[in-house]
């Protein structure tokens, strides 16, 4: 079994995306909704705990698509997601037994992967019979543990940045909204999860809104400028599900953080600008299941007709209107990227 190192990499960073879809957009999409109808129908109150438990599998899930896109066997496969569950570091051991809780560390998550998939290249067939017996303990114990050993670093570094995002809020609300929506337009192309970060540093407020935004003003941008390369439902997965699908891509050609990143800084500007507020979950899901939205007119205490307006115009209008001039300026003027460079492929 050989592979090169990009294709190696490049199997982790999409099946991870995933994976991470997978397991987030379900409740993304029906929590929301579901907030708004529990009062009137408790007994959906049950979905939350279906989204819940769907977000603890994200390691499990992220690891069968390395495992599918790598083209291991089931077994491999199976194995390399004990390992992911292990590094992830969302189970718990208690006085009462095992917990689990939440998604783990993104980050550790990818490091435990890559080591499970390059033990499991390194081993390939030279276990023959016996694969289906040493596999799984291998990969659990060496991959997994090594996974354990690294996820109090890891995690550490990733509170860190949740630091330095965390001071950003402290600067002129103008300036730190533009910041803002640039940052998370970043960490969510990248293995960082935004929502991870934003709950860490409990992520409220116009601090909240602009990261929201900055999402937002993302996703719209990366569906246009792959719209000829990608299919409808995929080019509207982009906004509606998250920007974290074209994470492979862009962290192959670096150059196209530009284009993204300024249409989130510009939205993130008006974000600050208009006071728009958020929280921890907006923070970091963007235009996702309308949580963002919904969070802001949440924050603005009513409903009315103006306020509804002037988020159409902010989640939706704006964002459209912005990732189409970008379109015609780096892709049509510039040829500073071109659609195939956002083509995704998940055949």
């Amino acid at each position: 079994m050989k592979q090169d190192a990009k294709t190696i990499t490049m199997n982790i960073l999409n099946g991870l995306s995933v994976g991470i879809i997978v397991a987030l957009v379900p409740g993304a999409i029906l929590n929301a909704i579901v907030k708004l109808l529990l009062p009137r129908f408790p007994q959906l109150a049950v979905v939350t705990y279906m989204t819940g438990a769907a977000m603890t599998l994200l390691p499990a899930l992220s690891a069968v698509c390395v495992g599918m896109l790598a083209k291991f066997t089931p077994i491999q496969t199976s194995s390399l997601a004990l390992a992911a569950i292990v590094g992830a570091g969302n189970y718990h051991l208690t006085k009462t037994g095992l917990t689990v809780a939440g998604t783990g560390d993104v980050i550790n998550l990818a490091i435990t992967l890559a080591i499970g998939y390059l033990l499991i290249v390194l081993l390939g067939d030279a276990l023959k019979a016996y694969t289906i017996l040493l596999i799984p303990s291998l990969v659990l114990v060496i991959a997994g543990g090594i996974g354990m050993l690294t996820l109090g670093p890891v995690s550490s570094i990733t509170k860190y940045i949740g630091v330095v995002v965390h001071d950003v809020t402290a600067l002129q609300p103008i300036v730190m909204g533009v910041l803002m929506g640039i940052i998370f337009a970043v960490l969510i192309v990248s293995p960082i999860s935004t929502v991870g970060i934003a709950t860490a540093i409990s992520l409220t407020g116009i601090g909240a809104g602009s990261a929201n935004l900055g999402i937002v003003g993302a996703g719209f941008a990366l569906a246009t400028y792959g719209w000829k390369a990608n299919s409808f439902g995929t080019s509207l997965a982009h906004f509606l599900g998250s920007p974290k699908m074209q994470m492979a891509n862009i962290l192959s050609r670096p150059k196209l953080f530009l284009p993204m990143a300024i249409n989130a800084g510009i939205l993130g500007g008006f974000g600050a600008a208009l006071n728009i507020q958020g929280t921890p979950a907006s923070g970091g899901f963007g235009f996702s299941g309308l949580v963002g939205p919904l969070a802001a007119l949440d924050a603005m205490g009513s409903v009315t007709v103006g306020n509804v307006l002037e988020l159409t115009l902010l989640f939706f209008i704006l964002p459209i209107a912005l990732a189409y001039a970008s379109h015609v300026l780096f892709t049509k003027t510039l040829h500073y990227q071109d659609p195939e460079d956002y083509a995704l492929n998940y055949n």
